[in-house]
């Protein structure tokens, strides 16, 4: 007789801006692009995360800016459980900045959930989460690190190289495309 096995738990934990920049953002390397960015698309993304990782929540770490609660409520429409920092606009050498640097919500959010999952993905790709890695790594609760991409993360997180992916590699599967209707059939 086949003995039921539990289901781990899963929790993602995603810095929105670090995901969204990396797999956006173009990479100059000596004056050679390496890599061209595409747009990630988010509601795309919770559906991979759901069937290819199993994961129950997903926690989306996002600045919070007047004027995008259309986005807010799409991305919470899609299944991310929203957690937002204020942000602030800076203005240096005359260019508005805007800032809203979500580490440190989502390594606290990660340790208050930390009773409720058996294993954590961590989406970033940024050093400054290297201690949050190496604990849950310690604890056995690492599942994955979703690097946004591989030409682009810290050199702090390659010590856990074992447990990533890596998003820029799935454009084909995770890339938003708007859709056209022409003679009412939509593409």
């Amino acid at each position: 007789m086949a003995e039921n096995k539990k289901r781990l738990v899963v929790y993602a934990f995603i810095d929105s801006q670090n995901l969204n920049l990396g797999v956006k953002n173009n990479i100059i390397r000596k004056g050679k692009r390496v890599y061209t960015g595409w747009k990630l698309d988010f509601k795309k993304f919770y559906v991979y995360l759901r069937d290819k990782y199993k994961v129950k929540k997903a926690y989306l770490f996002i600045g919070m800016k007047p004027g995008n609660e259309s986005l807010y409520k799409f991305l919470q429409e899609s299944g991310y459980i929203l957690i937002f920092k204020p942000t602030l606009k800076i203005i240096k050498d005359g260019v508005d900045t805007v800032k809203g640097n979500v580490d440190a919500e989502l390594v606290l959010h990660t340790m208050i959930e930390y009773p409720n999952y058996d294993k954590a993905i961590i989406a970033s790709g940024d050093g400054d989460f290297y201690c949050l890695v190496e604990y849950l790594e310690k604890q056995n609760k690492l599942a994955r690190l979703l690097i946004p991409n591989r030409k682009a993360y810290s050199y702090l997180l390659w010590k856990y190289r074992r447990y990533m992916d890596f998003v820029n590699v799935l454009k084909g599967k995770l890339e938003y495309k708007k859709s056209k209707k022409k003679k009412g059939v939509l593409l």
